[in-house]
């Protein structure tokens, strides 16, 4: 028979020695750890490979293979049916623009289980097995991750295959995007041990299906489950996933249709740079990447707007297919492995689109890449190319590159830690996230005044309180436990001491929580001090006769928790220190240092030691090893603004927020004289300046999202002690976390994303949590737990597609 490599009674010798050997060996257990050294009873059955093409088998050994299944499939005993007992589970993210494959049980196995409470329902289980002695470490561990349950349905796309000749299972991870698949590998499982276990998962399929058994079915009735592999002259044509090749819609893109598409090109512009590449849109329907057409991409110079007015063009032998501006808007992202560049999209109607272009050599790609950033670069800065500096064009660049590992970072040789934290993955967590959010109880919660609205938060370092300005008047929230936060209180009616009403600019916690700083916009050379436990405005700071006072810091990360009373001060050209302590004017003259005018600052943040580092509009960062004297480190500006700044503890980190990225930057000094040192104590070598890199929204999840990008500042999660693993933002209704150990690790797209009906005003950690975010909504206040964050999918961030506007328009951006 074909593909049947046993005779008939050496097929059933080897079965019954291979299901005895198996038996003794195998154990599954759903809640205890599992080792290789306890291992009781579990039925198997195996037999002969055939059933990669085709069911059908010799009737003979057919009868034999239907028997073996008899014997557990209908016992009410064998909650498992089939089980591989060693092999290893991957995450595959196969023919996409950021192809991966990350291991995440180095040593499993397989099970395919029956749910008791549910006839005819089926779950394939992926458990984490343990060597002896390994169960003592896991003890240790807060969180584990020790199995993957999956639903079996034909929506798994479940298929066999070989993975370096080794046996290979592969399905769909529904809770991911489309493009992520798991592979369970079995090096030492035989053809008929693979052919059962494919098999009963064909079988469990039919049931849930059919609603009814499987033991009447015919080979024929069961095929329609087989999923027939790609073939090789499939496999490097686009990148969308595992998909097969899709027409393409009528109305996904003007190339359909040139003559009829609105598009037009200046005939005066000047081109720069063309090369051949395929373009491909993201179909928000279907959720992969739609190969469009073969393309000549273009960046070209639209002159008569200016000399620094940039567009990106694609068009194919019919004409001009698209042209969009150069702008932060796009998101830009680049993926050098596939030699791929994606990006966002607004059309009139505001309507997100996702795009990418795929070049054909890696020449063609940098050269793009690197043309592509001049031009952006220029557009934000309103300032030549050539005329910057050449360490300063280096910086830049490296800023765009996706793909490079960060230095000094220790790699785990334990790959399981990197999917420890992994969410949205067993029974459990997915019933709770199904559950409503919690909300702050309204009883006695004033109204906001007609056209107020939440709109700032600052969590508290004692009392766990946290405070939200609403309008005039501040909202007090106690954190009760259990990811809740219920309303305590409201200091209402702010007013100067001369009894003039505002509402706070910018607000900062003070002397152990008792205090609140405040900024009033009518008063913009002093601070107010509101005493918390009177709930009044208790004293005004005059800090300068001329000197503004544009953002605060506290003299050190954790001065908050202490009776320290200086702060420090920002303007836009001047960094000081600020007692309250002091008669007349506020201001330590010998703690003053202006610099160059025009500096534009934008924030400060201060590492446990007392160091600065102060970000400007200009997109600059500076690091001050003390203030009054000059930085350190400069890094120069990459064009956009940033819009808030923060720093790690020890001084390691710093993240700064632009409107549609977060730039992290690693302090440490890797080379010269003062290798190991960091810049806020030294200056980097000119030519050695850090990479700074980008944390920004994939462009196919922005495509589902119904605004742009739009960052809140950015925060790592804090406590004394405690080093930083997390990092928190928000953007319209969407609050993102990134996991910042894998981020250390260059994996830059590790998010994890919760929407909300309302718009998220501002989030950060509770205080020494790095679990509990406090969110901050217009019109809301609560917290959530950062497991009921989940990874970024069409199901997780969709708007419903009524209010993503006509796609027939997304390509309509006039030159």
């Amino acid at each position: 028979m074909t593909g049947t490599r046993f005779a008939l009674i050496d097929f059933r010798a080897s079965v019954l020695d291979r299901v005895r050997d198996v038996t003794k060996r195998v154990r599954y257990s759903h809640t205890a750890n599992i080792t290789r050294r306890a291992l009781p009873y579990s039925r198997v059955a195996l037999v002969p490979r055939a059933l990669s093409h085709s069911l059908l088998l010799p009737s003979t050994s057919m009868n034999i293979f239907r028997s073996l299944i008899g014997r557990v499939w209908h016992d009410p005993n064998a909650a498992e049916v089939v089980k591989i007992s060693e092999g290893q589970l991957y995450l595959v993210r196969s023919g996409t623009v950021r192809g991966a494959r990350e291991c995440i049980y180095n040593d499993a196995m397989a099970t395919i289980r029956r749910v008791a409470s549910v006839e005819h329902n089926f779950q394939l289980v992926v458990t984490r097995v343990y060597e002896e002695g390994d169960q003592e470490l896991l003890e240790d561990e807060e969180e584990t991750d020790e199995e993957r349950v999956f639903l079996i349905s034909e929506e798994l796309e479940f298929k066999s295959t070989n993975s370096e000749e080794h046996p290979c299972f592969v399905w769909r991870d529904l809770d991911g995007d489309v493009d992520e698949f798991y592979e369970f590998v079995a090096p030492g499982t035989n053809e008929p041990t693979r052919a059962f276990f494919e098999t009963c998962m064909y079988r469990a399929m039919y049931e849930r299906k059919y609603r009814k058994s499987a033991d009447d079915t015919t080979d024929a009735e069961l095929q329609e489950f087989i999923r027939q592999p790609p073939s090789e002259q499939d496999k490097g044509k686009a990148i969308e996933s595992e998909a097969p090749p899709e027409p393409i819609p009528a109305a996904a893109s003007a190339m359909t249709s040139p003559k009829t598409s609105t598009i037009t090109v200046d005939p005066n512009a000047q081109i720069l740079l063309t090369h051949p590449a395929e373009l491909h849109l993201w179909d928000l329907d279907k959720g992969f990447f739609v190969k469009q057409a073969d393309v000549s991409a273009t960046i070209a110079q639209h002159t008569s707007a200016g000399p620094f007015d940039y567009w990106l063009l694609a068009s194919t032998d019919e004409g001009p297919a698209l042209a969009h501006k150069i702008t932060s808007d796009m998101n830009q992202r680049w993926a050098a492995k596939m030699l791929a560049f994606t990006w966002n999209n607004i059309s009139d109607t505001g309507a997100q689109s996702s795009w990418c272009l795929k070049f054909e050599t890696q020449e063609a790609y940098e050269q793009f890449q690197a043309l592509f950033s001049r031009g952006l670069w220029e557009s934000l800065n309103n300032y030549s190319w050539d005329k910057a500096k050449v360490e300063e064009r280096a910086y830049v660049l490296s800023s765009q590159v996706q793909d490079v590992e960060m230095q000094d970072v220790e790699d785990e040789e334990d790959e399981e830690e990197d999917v420890a934290n992994e969410l949205d993955k067993s029974d459990e967590e997915s019933e709770s996230e199904t559950e409503p959010e919690p909300e702050p109880e309204e009883d006695g919660l004033p109204p906001l005044r007609k056209g107020e609205r939440n709109s700032q938060l600052t969590v508290g370092y004692k009392g766990d309180r946290s405070y939200v300005v609403r309008g005039g008047s501040i909202g007090v929230f106690a954190h009760a436990g259990d990811n809740q936060v219920r309303y305590h209180a409201t200091i209402g009616h702010l007013e100067t001491p001369k009894g003039k009403e505002f509402a706070p600019k910018h607000v900062m916690l003070h002397d152990q929580d008792t205090k609140m700083v405040m900024m009033n916009p009518g008063a913009p050379n002093s601070l107010f001090s509101l005493d918390i436990e009177r709930g009044k405005i208790v004293e005004e700071w005059k800090v300068h006769d001329d000197i503004n006072v544009n953002h605060v810091a506290p003299d050190s990360k954790f001065a908050q928790m202490t009776p320290q009373q200086t702060i420090v001060g920002a303007s836009h050209n001047a960094l000081f220190r600020i007692d309250p302590r002091m008669s007349g004017n506020k201001m330590v003259d010998s703690q003053y240092k202006q610099y160059v005018s025009r500096n534009q600052f934008s924030g400060v943040a201060t590492t446990e030691s007392g160091k600065l580092a102060v970000a400007s509009e200009k997109g600059d960062i500076r690091m001050f090893d003390s203030i009054g004297k000059n930085a350190k480190t400069a890094l120069p500006p990459l064009g956009d603004p940033i819009l808030g700044i923060d720093v790690t503890a020890n001084g390691r980190w710093i993240v700064a927020t632009t409107r549609t990225y977060l730039l992290l930057i690693d302090t440490l000094i890797g080379e010269g004289r003062y290798t190991g040192q960091l810049g806020f104590d030294r200056s980097f070598p000119a030519n050695a300046k850090p990479i700074p890199r980008r944390l920004q929204l994939r462009a196919e999840h922005v495509a589902y999202m119904d605004h742009s990008v739009s960052f809140s500042p950015a925060r790592f999660n804090m406590g004394e002690g405690q080093e930083e693993n997390a990092i928190v933002t928000s953007t319209g209704q969407y609050v993102v976390a990134w996991d910042f150990a894998k981020v250390k690790k260059g994996q830059l797209d590790k998010y994890e994303i919760k929407k909300y009906e309302d718009m998220v005003v501002q989030d950060n950690f509770k205080f020494g949590d790095d679990k509990e975010i406090i969110v901050a909504l217009e019109n809301n206040v609560l917290a959530i737990n950062k497991k009921n964050l989940k990874r970024p999918t069409r199901a997780s961030i969709a708007t419903p597609r009524k209010s993503l506007g006509s796609r027939s328009n997304i390509v309509n951006a006039p030159y």
